[in-house]
This record gives C-alpha cells, sequence and structure tokens, in this order.
C-alpha cells in the first residue's frame, strides 16, 4: 500500500470511497471492509447514502495504511488507533517499528549474501580460473594431450571425477600443497641430502599422497612410472629446473628410493 502523509485535523474537502481508494492506493473493497469491521468509518454520507471520508477520517486512514506496510493484524491496529494517543506518539511507535524491521531485514540482507557467497564459492572452477592460478602450468592443449595420452585410464577417470567438484579456492588449496611438496624436495637438495636420504624420500612420499588425495590412487609402482615421465617429457623436467637445477633428476631418485623403500 502507498499513501499521503496529512495531518489531523487538515481541512480538507470530503473525498468519496472512489477518490480515496485512488489518492491512497487501496481498493475500495478494502476500504468497504475496514468500514465494515468498524476500522475505519467514513464520517458523512452524500443525499444519495454515499460514503463520505473527511480530513480526520483520511488522517486515520493514514496511520493505518503505515500499520498494514509493517505487517499488522487489523485487529492490533485498531487497538492501537482507539487508544487514545495522539498522531506524535504513533509516530514514535511506528519510527520503532520500522528500526526494529531494518535490524531484521539488514541481518536478513547479510545472510543472503552469506548464502551468495557461498553458492557462487561452491562453483567449479572455469578455464580462466585455472589459468589465472597456474599461469604457463595450464593451457587447454595439455589438457587435451592428456586426456589422448590417458583417456582410457582408471586414474584418468577418477581424476575426471574428483577435479570436474573443485572451486577456484579448492585448486588455489591444491597449487599451496603442490609448492609445498616442490619446496621439501628443493631444500632437501640444496642441504646436500642425497636423493635416496630420508628427506628427500619423505618429500617424494608427500608428493605421491599429495596425488593421491587430489587426483586418483597412486601406488609406488605407478609414481615410479610418474618418475619415469618426469625426465623423458621435456615439460615436465624443464618445469622442474626452473625451480633448481637438477631437480627433475633428484625428484626422479627420490621417487625411485621411496618405492623402494615400501616394496616397489
Amino acid at each position: 500500500m502507498t499513501g499521503r502523509t496529512l495531518q489531523v485535523g487538515t481541512t480538507v474537502e470530503p473525498l468519496t470511497v472512489g477518490q480515496v481508494a485512488q489518492r491512497f492506493g487501496v481498493t475500495v473493497r478494502t476500504l468497504h471492509h475496514y468500514d465494515e469491521i468498524g476500522l475505519l468509518v467514513p464520517s458523512g454520507r452524500t443525499a444519495a447514502g454515499y460514503r463520505l471520508y473527511t480530513g480526520d477520517d483520511l488522517a486515520r486512514l493514514q496511520q493505518v495504511v503505515v500499520y498494514r506496510r509493517l505487517e499488522l493484524p487489523l485487529d492490533r491496529i485498531a487497538e492501537l488507533l482507539d487508544g487514545g494517543e495522539d498522531a506524535a506518539e504513533h509516530l514514535r511507535r511506528q519510527r520503532a517499528t520500522v528500526m526494529s524491521r531494518l535490524g531484521e531485514l539488514t541481518e536478513l540482507v547479510a545472510a543472503i549474501d552469506r548464502a551468495l557467497e557461498r553458492e557462487m564459492t561452491d562453483t567449479p572452477a572455469t578455464t580462466d580460473d585455472l589459468k589465472e592460478l597456474f599461469g604457463d602450468g595450464f593451457k587447454d592443449e595439455y589438457q587435451q594431450e592428456a586426456q589422448e595420452r590417458w583417456g582410457e585410464t582408471d586414474q584418468w577417470r577418477q581424476s575426471q571425477a574428483r577435479t570436474s567438484r573443485y572451486t577456484k579456492a579448492d585448486w588455489a588449496q591444491v597449487k599451496q600443497e603442490a609448492d609445498a611438496v616442490n619446496a621439501a624436495f628443493v631444500a632437501a637438495k640444496r642441504s646436500g641430502v642425497p636423493a635416496d636420504g630420508e628427506a628427500a624420500m619423505d618429500a617424494a612420499e608427500a608428493h605421491r599422497r599429495h596425488i593421491e588425495e587430489r587426483f586418483y590412487d597412486v601406488s609406488h609402482a605407478w609414481h615410479r612410472n610418474l618418475a619415469e615421465l618426469y625426465l623423458g617429457d621435456p615439460r615436465f623436467t624443464a618445469t622442474f629446473e626452473q625451480l633448481e637445477p637438477g631437480l627433475a633428476q633428484y625428484v626422479h631418485d627420490a621417487i625411485d628410493a621411496n618405492s623402494t623403500r615400501h616394496g616397489a
């Protein structure tokens, strides 16, 4: 409902029910109902018996309209209007109610925003998201080549099933974990630990677990096959070499040693 503000006692020419309905944005049927229940009884009548609303009637209607917009039931509105309070007190009451609703609505908006954020966060990552996170480490042709080489394997199907649900936040976590594993390899190599030393093999085991937890099941024997790929594919080799000269061979040897340590 909408309406115009009228002060109590304002002198206006009496209005018919149709004119009031148009001015206040209520229906004629609503005004008739208000009349029937005694909530708003027009003070005047025309010679033909039609309802006429005076200035005081319109001021009361204004209060009704405001209270209805605040979703108060009609019987409660009648109690408020017939309780002897003046217009100022009604305005104070209305303001307090509005402020209370404002607080509720503010909390509701915040809850909706949180739900929206969760919904957007739960959206699977796009190709652009992956390019942003991994840079040159992610290219469409790499994905296509990988599918052509391993698309028929159980490992590929398992990886696709898992990663298809990953959000951008999930991929960011994956990258952080991979960076930590690589950092462990680099630290072990720079400290002089041999590839079959405990620190290097522990880094290799962390590498295997990372793949297994994030992509697909990896036995130690399969992990050894991956290590061969790191030396056999120049792109994998270059990725490790950019982190530390000689790292590709070191990672290969550490994985090989760790696989042997686990009986592969």
